[in-house]
């Protein structure tokens, strides 16, 4: 893969991962837990063939490596479900703009669980995206669907979050592809109870949906990511997956009329702003030490 092909191949990655509010909406027969359900079981079929096709070598799991990945698995479950819900509620514009405030989140919470001192870009990346939540909201009332709408999305960017910084803890050890794939299983397993009573009354339609979600969305989008990061530059990549919710609210806007307001855009767009301005000044910077030792 050249680089020409890899920057392709980030924006397709990212127009997949844009379009994961879409799909969950199309699929309307199907509830939260039994989208993500289905979406996990797909994309483990879908990561399993490109670890097979590629060939990569997986390593052998210890105690902490199962740790972490049951306990990333469990805070992925946890994002999927609000995201949907967010998307059910509030539409696919409001949910994908509270999610993208988990930049945000991450430099919060790892100043808090890694002791680390907050730069003055990413002070500058809180500060923007909470403006930018601010005018996402079209009104503050909690009775209203899109209040109700970008808390749930809020809660989602709250646990990716979460699950990125336990993802980090134990960064190195495993491949991307191997850890992606065992932390889908894991969601697979904690959503089966609930989805189980209500998978025989989706749509085949709907399933067409979810599988779509769970190959596009999740297995080949991640896969495209993990394969041009070994020829673009992270900042590069930081950049181009800064349009994923442009993607996806495009997708939206063209295909449920979800017309967004002038105010929605600005936020939206100061939203996506702050994320990449952020990601370019982080790359120019050397990186920090954590104060806190790691499980190995």
């Amino acid at each position: 893969m050249n680089h020409r092909t890899a920057l392709g191949a980030l924006h397709i990655g990212a127009l997949f991962f844009g379009l994961t509010g879409v799909f969950g909406k199309l699929a309307n027969s199907a509830s939260p837990s039994i989208i993500v359900f289905g979406r996990a079981v797909f994309a483990v079929l879908a990561l399993g063939l490109f670890a097979g096709f590629t060939r990569q070598a997986w390593q052998t799991l210890s105690r902490p490596d199962l740790h972490r990945l049951l306990l990333g698995g469990v805070l992925l479950a946890g994002h999927w479900v609000s995201f949907f819900i967010a998307v059910k509620v509030g539409g696919v514009a409001i949910a994908t703009l509270g999610f993208a405030s988990f930049p945000a989140f991450t430099v919060i919470l790892e100043g808090l669980l890694f002791r680390e001192r907050i730069r003055r870009n990413e002070a500058l990346l809180v500060v923007l995206v909470s403006i930018g939540l601010v005018l996402v909201t079209p009104e503050f009332d909690l009775a209203s669907k899109a209040t109700g709408g970008l808390l749930w999305a809020l809660l989602s960017g709250l646990l990716f979050s979460l699950l990125s910084l336990t993802n980090r803890a134990g960064s190195g050890r495993l491949p991307a592809a191997q850890a992606a794939l065992c932390q889908n299983f894991v969601v697979g397993l904690c959503l089966l109870p609930f989805a189980a009573p209500g998978l025989g009354a989706v749509a085949p339609l709907d399933w067409l949906w979810i599988a779509l979600l769970g190959i596009f969305c999740t297995g080949i989008a991640h896969s495209l990511f993990v394969a041009a990061l070994a020829v673009i530059k992270a900042r590069t990549a930081a950049v181009v997956f800064g349009m994923e919710p442009v993607y996806g609210i495009a997708v939206a806007w063209a295909i449920f009329a979800e017309t967004p307001t002038l105010r929605m855009l600005a936020g939206g767009a100061l939203i996506i702003f702050a994320i990449v301005l952020s990601s370019r000044l982080a790359a120019e910077q050397p990186p920090r030490q954590s104060t806190l030792t790691e499980d190995t």
